[in-house]
């Protein structure tokens, strides 16, 4: 299972990006981004460049249930779908 840092940003986005690109490389798809505490628009970004290159290897990524603080800005850019992610923190009871 890949778990990025507790940071993604525009400081380390591209990076984290490499590291996760090497991770579906090598087969894995649950990605764990619950220790993710300090994000940006990056951090989207490079949830959704993750998700475009496991689908061209025929993969879906799984990120499971998102950070807030990750969560309210994959909304706020109606990206939650193409992550496949749940809606909200609530949707962990149900």
């Amino acid at each position: 299972m890949f778990k990025p840092g507790v940071t993604l940003t525009v400081d380390n986005a591209s990076a984290t990006l490499a590291a996760g690109l090497q991770a579906i490389a090598a087969g894995q798809i649950a990605f764990d981004l619950s220790a993710v505490a300090t994000v940006d628009s990056s951090a989207v970004a490079t949830l959704l460049a993750w998700q475009r290159a496991a689908r061209k290897r025929g993969m879906v990524l799984q990120f499971g249930i998102l950070p807030v603080n990750l969560q309210s800005l994959a909304d706020l850019y109606g990206a939650a779908a193409l992550l496949a992610a749940p809606n909200s923190a609530s949707d962990r009871h149900h």
